[in-house]
């Protein structure tokens, strides 16, 4: 018997400093488990995409100056949760026990008799400067180094920190929620002997795409953060380690650093472009504005499943007509032997490769992807199939059935799925001011989107396309298409993205 990732426990879990990717294993296995997460302002995006959909999702983050949910409190629902049984994960940025206050939740905790376990997470200390080409140690310039909160509880009655002790500190200094009092720390580390003369750097929003790193000295940070705008969340590392950076710099090399992509895609194809264009350096939004509903109960279906092998060529023209397919056929205890006898045809490498991925080789793969590169690769194909399954989405463009019926061939159209209009709500709309990049894969997102937003959409933002049939769709709405992809694909279309920001990966 297989147990479960965890039992009825309090989990005090680090979410890591704001990229995704850094989320441990551990992590993510509690939150995709929990019957309920109480969460932090400041975890990743789309952190709790994972969670199940009868999780309860409680908001318990603080925010400077906005009244929220007290400290006390967050300790009671934590331990109210816990008496009763449930799988609970407390998700917190950065790591619990680090200026997270996770200590005085597992106090709590422990008082009223509730077990416990903490997953460390990924610090900012560490992974900002990291991030910022900043190495928080050095063998030439840095052998320890030490963790500060620049923001102390302002109950207490006197600081706890030693700014003396710190001045002479043999290493670096990583400030944790100090933009607020930057002038005076940076002042009391040099009344207390500090070098005015030594580098320092304030690093907003580590490890995201909106990292921005502002460096000085410790004499005239304060002036150039403030002259920046600088705001919080935001690591401030005092040191000579800081001088590393010039060398060091990566994570704004990224060929796609600094620019805002929407991406228009239904889930979860909209998950899989954006991390790819946040690979890139660009900050992704995820606005999916179609939704895939599956058509598996349809006797069409359960026809064509028992007839599997009659055909002697399977046409699919989509990753989701993939899986879908393999989905009805192995509810029929059926697998890719199950085609053994037919010739496939894919519209496209990313339908190629959702074959492959089942162990199926595409036969043909028209060298235009669209159904009109299908239809050129059907009109040369030898021998000339006798029977033809072409399954797709419901409500596709006619013109392959046309075709078929032009050429005399014998044919089942077959409808895997339909797809639907998403309305975004106003939040999901406002925010794609400031985007640089609005990214359509298919006419009926363009669509969408322009139905959704009728006053037009925001000034300044281009808009890129996989295809001509998208693009048609965007100029019959009076829109202008900035980009379209060569190849009519996500590489195409990311392959256009980066030409028009004049950047490339190094190969």
């Amino acid at each position: 018997m297989v147990s479960e990732p965890f039992d009825s426990r309090v989990y005090l879990v680090g979410a890591g400093p704001g990229d995704p990717g850094l989320m441990t294993a551990r992590a993510v296995e509690l939150i995709a488990a929990a019957d309920i997460i109480y969460y932090d302002r400041l975890i990743p995006r789309g952190a709790l995409d994972g969670a199940r959909a009868e999780a309860e999702l409680v908001y318990v983050g603080k925010q400077p100056g906005v009244s929220g949910m007290s400290q006390a409190e967050i300790n009671d629902r934590l331990v109210e949760s816990g008496l009763e049984g449930l799988r609970v994960v407390r998700l917190k940025g950065g790591d619990p026990f680090l200026f997270g206050r996770g200590s005085e939740e597992a106090a709590a905790l422990t008082g009223a008799g509730i077990r416990f376990e903490v997953v460390p997470g990924v610090t900012a200390g560490v992974a900002a400067p990291a991030y910022a080409g900043i190495p928080a140690t050095h063998r030439g310039a840095a052998s320890a180094v030490a963790f500060v909160t620049g923001h102390e509880d302002p109950d207490k009655p006197e600081t706890s920190l030693d700014w003396a002790a710190l001045a002479a500190f043999p290493g670096t200094l990583a400030i944790y929620m100090g933009v607020g009092r930057l002038s005076e720390n940076a002042a009391a580390l040099i009344d207390a002997g500090r070098s005015g003369d030594q580098p320092v750097a304030v690093i907003e929003r580590g490890t995201t795409p909106r990292q921005r790193v502002v460096t000085g000295t410790l004499s005239s940070i304060s002036a150039l953060a403030a002259m920046a705008g600088v705001e919080s969340p935001a690591l401030i590392v005092v040191g000579e380690v800081v001088s590393c950076r010039e060398q060091l710099a990566w994570f704004e090399d990224r060929p796609l650093a600094g620019l805002k992509v929407v991406v228009t895609r239904a889930r979860p194809g909209a998950a899989a472009l954006a991390t790819r264009l946040t690979a890139l350096g660009a900050e992704a939004i995820e606005l999916p504005l179609i939704r895939i509903e599956p058509r598996l109960d349809s006797p069409e279906l359960e026809r064509t499943i028992a007839g599997i092998d009659a055909y002697d060529l399977v046409c699919l023209t989509s990753p989701n007509g993939v899986e879908l397919l393999f989905e009805a056929l192995g509810s029929h205890g059926l697998d890719a032997r199950a085609l053994a006898a037919a010739r496939i045809a894919a519209i496209g490498p990313g339908t190629a490769g959702a074959l492959k991925a089942h162990g199926v080789r595409a036969d043909l793969i028209p060298e235009r992807s669209v159904a009109e590169g299908l239809i050129e690769a059907l009109g040369e194909l030898r021998p000339v199939p006798n029977r033809v399954l072409l399954a797709r989405a419901a409500a596709a463009r006619p013109s392959i059935p046309d075709s078929l019926r032009r050429m005399e061939i014998d044919f089942d159209d077959l409808a895997l799925y339909e797809t639907f209009a998403e309305r975004p709500d106003r939040a999901a709309l406002d925010g794609l001011a400031g985007a640089d990049w609005i990214t359509f894969t298919s006419g009926s997102a363009a669509q969408s989107l322009i139905e959704a937003m009728p006053t037009g959409l925001p000034d300044g933002v281009k808009l890129a396309s996989i295809g001509p049939v998208t693009s048609g769709v965007i100029r019959a709405a009076g829109l202008r298409v900035d980009a379209e992809a060569e190849r009519h694909d996500l590489d195409g279309l990311i392959e256009v993205l980066l030409d028009r920001a004049g950047r490339r990966p190094a190969e």
